[in-house]
């Protein structure tokens, strides 16, 4: 990914920020991140989602959707200090952009990434609280939700299915060898997924807040506090939406009995979790076909996002 963008252009212009130095942190799935150093000794964090990636419309479509959701939570729900919010630019929006990218700056959070590292007691717990409180939170709220909800779709489904159908001589011989060696597991999960996408359509189900990207990459300690970042996926969609990566992990069975504590009642939707479960699976597999199809890589990045792709076709068997 490049890194050699001059950001300083934007902060001037949007922000009235004067930088000293603009330092290249390490991005997340989506975006590039500099860190932002100002004379007056107050730091910003940058994220930048280049124009030139295939998945970045995807990233930035509903910003200025789920933005106004964020700051109302941070206001009105006990998310207050674990959820940050943009900084906003001189005219009063959430986001800028130029030629190479949509920009989004927030102050700088002095905190760790929990990244590899397994959670402590303390930060499953402070989780488990976080989960429970957004969705406390529905379409109820007084911010627009609509554009956020749920719909079962694919989107990525038949494009998929035609490039192991159609197209899969067609592809470069690196992609084409990794997935010939997965096609019938591709396949299988495809239709499996496509049958619960049908069945939950004609549900009536209950529709929360859910951040949809829940992983230790997400999660920064910062102090005492666990803060919960990234949230360009927020949805408005029944609560496996989130559950589905609590399932994954070994204190699962803890986790639903605090979230019963707020939650009294709450069942497990299987179907609901299966979907999600694959969906997100077939998501990242297509979004890695997309960056070695259309995206310019360098020779360690195509191999990376292969090997990424590899992993993800495997877990198909598990």
């Amino acid at each position: 990914m490049n890194q050699g963008y001059d950001v300083s252009p934007i902060l001037r212009l949007h922000y009235d920020i004067e930088p000293m130095n603009v330092t290249p942190q390490k991005g997340g799935w989506a975006a590039l991140a500099f860190r932002v150093t100002c004379a007056h000794g107050r730091s910003y964090f940058l994220k930048m989602y280049e124009k030139s990636r295939a998945s970045t419309a995807k990233w930035t479509a509903l910003i200025d959707v789920y933005m106004p959701v964020m700051e109302w939570l941070r206001h009105h729900s006990r998310l207050q200090g674990s959820v940050p919010v943009p900084v906003l630019t001189n005219n009063g929006r959430f986001q800028c952009e130029d030629e190479h990218g949509v920009y989004l700056l927030y102050d700088y959070i002095d905190g760790e990434t929990i990244g590899e590292r397994a959670l402590s007691e303390m930060q499953f717990s402070r989780l488990s609280e976080l989960i429970a409180e957004l969705h406390a939170y529905g379409e109820e709220i007084p911010v627009p939700t609509e554009a956020l909800k749920e719909t079962f779709d694919v989107p990525y489904l038949q494009p998929l299915r035609s490039v192991i159908d159609t197209e899969l001589y067609e592809l470069p011989a690196d992609v084409q060898a990794v997935l010939q060696s997965y096609t019938p597991q591709l396949q299988e999960a495809l239709l499996t997924v496509e049958q619960l996408s049908a069945v939950l359509k004609e549900r009536t189900l209950p529709m929360v807040l859910c951040h949809t990207d829940i992983h230790n990459w997400n999660l920064m300690q910062s102090g005492d506090e666990l803060l919960w970042i990234d949230w360009e996926g927020l949805r408005l969609a029944p609560p496996e939406a989130d559950l589905m990566f609590m399932a994954e992990m070994p204190y699962y069975d803890r986790f639903l009995c605090e979230y019963r504590k707020r939650h009294a009642g709450y069942e497990v939707n299987r179907e609901a979790l299966h979907f999600y479960q694959g969906r997100r699976k077939l998501e990242d597999i297509w979004e890695f076909i997309e960056q070695l199809l259309q995206d310019k890589q360098d020779e360690q990045d195509r191999a990376d996002t292969l090997h990424s792709l590899q992993k993800e076709l495997k877990s198909l068997d598990a």
